[in-house]
This record gives C-alpha cells, sequence and structure tokens, in this order.
C-alpha cells in the first residue's frame, strides 16, 4: 500500500480543481437555458471523453464577433463536460477499487489487495493528468447562484438528519437488547420463585416447571422431574405396604420373592417393592410409545409433540380428566389401562378388595374406578408419563438413554446412588439390585438408585 501514500496527496489539489470547474461551469450555462442540475446527470455521462489533453483549448481569446463567441462558449461547455464525466469516471472507479481492497483484507488475499492497490493508482495518475489539462486552460471561478446554494445546503441538512436518525435507531437496538435481557432475567426469577413457592407448598410439587418452554429446556428441568417421580413412587409404594398389611400379607416373604439379596429387616423391605414398582413402569420406556401397540402413532412424534403433552397434562386434574371421552381414549388413558393389568395382579387385587371389579372396569375401557387405591396409581403413572414426555422433548441433538445396573456389578459413585450408607470397608461394596433406573440426557448423566448387597445398617437416600 506504500505506493498510494504518494499519489494520495494530489486529491486535495483535484477537489480544489473541480470545484473551480464547477463554477466555471455555472458562468458558462448563465446566459443559455440548459442547467447542469440532477436531471441532466445522465447526458453527462453519455458524452465522451477528449482523445487527448491538446484538445483542451490553450487560452481563451477575446473576440470582437458575437457569433464567434457563442461558438468558443459552447465548445469549452463540451470540453468541460467530457472533463468532468472523466472525473467522476475515475472517482468511481477509486471507491469501487478501495471497497474491493477493504473486502481482501479478511480473508486475506494478496493478488486481490495488489491489484486494487495498483488500480488506485492508475486512476489517481489519471486524475492528475486531468489536473494540468486544466491548469493549461486557467478558468476562473465564478460566484456560485443562489439557487444552487440553498439545494447544497439542504442537501446538508438531509445528511444530518440521517446521521441522527441513525443514531437514534442505534439507540433503540440498544434498548430493545436491554429489555430482551430484563426480560430474561425476569423469567428466571419466576422460576426461582416457583421452585421457592413448591418447597414452601409441597401439595404442588409440579409447580416449579410451570411457565416452561422448549427452547429454555434443559436437564437440570429432567432432574427435577426425576426427583419428584421418585417421591410418588415412594407414596404409592406406603399404599401398596399398606393394603397388603391389612390383607394380612407376609412382607419380608413379599419382598424376598421380589428381590432375594433384600435383608429381612422393615426398613429393607420397602427397597425391594419400589423395585418392582420400577420394572413394571419403567418398561420399554426407551421407545417413544413404550413398546406398545396401542400407542403406535407415538413412534413419529417429534420433539414439540412430546413437550406439548406435557405441557397439557401436567397441570391437568387427574380425576376429571379419566372420567372424559377424551381422557379415556388419549395416550395416557391407553397407558394407565395396560401398566395397571401388568401392575397388580389379580390375586392382589382379589386380596386386596375381595373382587375384581376394578379390573374387570379397566380392562373394558369404560371408564377408571374411583377408588383411593387406582387414584394413587394414576399419579406415579402420570409423573412417569410425564417423564417419558419430557425425555423425548429435547430433541435427537440431545438423545437420552435409560439405564440400570445388575446383580454382582461393583458400585460407582458416577453412575450409581446407594438407598443406603454405604461403608467403606476394605472390600469394594457390590450391587445387590437397581431401586430406580438411572438417565442420560446430553451429557448429563442421573444416578440410577441401587440396593448395595450385604449391608445391614438403615437409611435412605
Amino acid at each position: 500500500m506504500d505506493s498510494v501514500s504518494p499519489a494520495t496527496s494530489n486529491i486535495v489539489s483535484i477537489a480544489k480543481i473541480f470545484t473551480k470547474i464547477i463554477r466555471f461551469r455555472r458562468k458558462t450555462t448563465s446566459n443559455t437555458t440548459a442547467d447542469f442540475g440532477p436531471d441532466q446527470d445522465h447526458e453527462i455521462h453519455k458524452l465522451k471523453p477528449s482523445k487527448s489533453i491538446d484538445d483542451f483549448p490553450q487560452a481563451i481569446p477575446i473576440f470582437e464577433d458575437e457569433k464567434v463567441k457563442k461558438e468558443e462558449n459552447c465548445h469549452n461547455k463540451e470540453s468541460m463536460e467530457s472533463l468532468l464525466a472523466n472525473i467522476f469516471t475515475s472517482i468511481s472507479a477509486i471507491k469501487a477499487s478501495y471497497a474491493q481492497l477493504q473486502v481482501a483484507q479478511s480473508p486475506y488475499d494478496p493478488e486481490t489487495i495488489q491489484s486494487s492497490d495498483q488500480c488506485v493508482v492508475t486512476e489517481l495518475k489519471h486524475l492528475s493528468e486531468l489536473k494540468r489539462a486544466y491548469f493549461k486552460n486557467q478558468f476562473g471561478p465564478p460566484p456560485p447562484p443562489p439557487l444552487a446554494a440553498q439545494v447544497q445546503e439542504q442537501r446538508n441538512l438531509i445528511r444530518t438528519y440521517k446521521i441522527t436518525s441513525n443514531k437514534l435507531e442505534s439507540e433503540i437496538r440498544c434498548k430493545g437488547s436491554e429489555i430482551t435481557a430484563l426480560q430474561a432475567q425476569l423469567l428466571e426469577s419466576d422460576r426461582q420463585n416457583r421452585a421457592l413457592e413448591s418447597r414452601l407448598h409441597p401439595g404442588n410439587p409440579l409447580s416449579s416447571l410451570d411457565g416452561l418452554h422448549l427452547s429454555e429446556l434443559d436437564p437440570s428441568h429432567f432432574l427435577a422431574m426425576v426427583r419428584h417421580t421418585v417421591r410418588s413412587i415412594r407414596s404409592f409404594v406406603k399404599l401398596m405396604v399398606g393394603e397388603m398389611e391389612s390383607a394380612g400379607w407376609d412382607l419380608d416373604s413379599a419382598a424376598s420373592s421380589i428381590q432375594s439379596d433384600v435383608c429381612n429387616k422393615p426398613g429393607h423391605r420397602i427397597f425391594a417393592f419400589e423395585s418392582f414398582i420400577c420394572q413394571r413402569l419403567f418398561s420399554d420406556f426407551h421407545n417413544r410409545n413404550f413398546g406398545l401397540s396401542l400407542l403406535e402413532e407415538r413412534a413419529t412424534w417429534e420433539s414439540r409433540q412430546f413437550f406439548d403433552e406435557f405441557t397439557e397434562l401436567k397441570s391437568a386434574k387427574m380425576k376429571h380428566f379419566l372420567q372424559t371421552q377424551k381422557g379415556r381414549s388419549s395416550g395416557f388413558g391407553k397407558f394407565c389401562r395396560t401398566k395397571y393389568l401388568t401392575l397388580v395382579h389379580p390375586k392382589m387385587e382379589a386380596s386386596f378388595f375381595g373382587d375384581l371389579d376394578q379390573r374387570g372396569l379397566v380392562s373394558s375401557g369404560r371408564g377408571f374406578p374411583q377408588s383411593d387405591f387406582f387414584a394413587g396409581f394414576v399419579e406415579v403413572a402420570r409423573r412417569v408419563w410425564l417423564l417419558h414426555c419430557l425425555f423425548f422433548s429435547f430433541g435427537r441433538e440431545m438423545e437420552g438413554s435409560i439405564f440400570q445396573v445388575k446383580r454382582g456389578w461393583r458400585f460407582s459413585e458416577v453412575y450409581m446412588e446407594s438407598v443406603m450408607e454405604v461403608d467403606a470397608g476394605d472390600r469394594p461394596p457390590v450391587v445387590g439390585f437397581t431401586v430406580m433406573p438411572g438417565f442420560r440426557v446430553g451429557r448429563t448423566v442421573i444416578q440410577c438408585k441401587v440396593y448395595i448387597s450385604g449391608l445391614t445398617e438403615n437409611g435412605r437416600s
């Protein structure tokens, strides 16, 4: 770029010359009806420039004959218009070359930079030649007419208004960005308030997920839903154990028949029942349709459809929802019907209620029972269903998985959480069975809950 700097100093002189040319042109056209204004700009570009510098007159002679003077003025006018056309052409070429040079800086293109620089130098040399041609003619600068000065003044005002307008628009955009940031902070504050409210009022545990949008979804929301589901499973297990005790069941034998590793202590057998509930409810959780032919249409659902169903059922009242035709024929209604028949054995129901009326009503598809036991089951089924909907709301770019640990595996704090207190002894802990499965969403791992084999201390996670 060093070759441009010596020639650039000529631009100031050329600007002064250009002002003198404009003034001279106004003088030469003051006695005619032609006006070198915006309406005639296109005519200037139609004129061809002079073939050589010698075409310009060397001097302005004084003629006594009026006809000769008019011819000389006409010749001078054509020469000026040719000179102006050449100047405008060179200036536009410089602007284009300079713009191209700026673009070639990033990414760096040395060949384009060199060619653009050479073009600028060439055009500056051309302008220098036009300047020498002007000095040979020695035109005097006449004063500008008032109308032209007014037009130029209005143009300057318009330019000022445009600059002010652009500044105000930039400030508006900055204010808009601030408003958007404040709105995001407000939403975050609302979520924190809902979380605190849910801790103060545990009767509405899902309130922390109110107002959630698909674009805001992240693994922390899924983790919150997992915790709600775990609490619901434990509540249902307590309800089921209460029915077993009322029916005279041997709870130790029932727990041992489910998981032989569980110790014969009241605080331990509850984990075997939780494991049994999770195995039934989370079966085929990794499939979009839960592996059920009745839900085959869900196999092609997108993340938006799963999230919309999560939003709809999260705040719905299940007692009224399942009594409607929409609720009975919905995907959740079919899920409840199938899982209840899988989870509650006919002998279990007969021992609890003395008959199979609830099972018959569920299997017929005409409706659902109104008992407290079935209401407890519906609530835990709803939590698992909502967790499933949220699981597939992340889309395929954050595709997740569900996992459990087999009996005899070594305990790992990365993927497992013990439901008992682990005593770090000489022998590493060994897994007896999985109580609650674990999940992976994107890069986030939610630990599965396991029962450590051989522990005798009571405790919960």
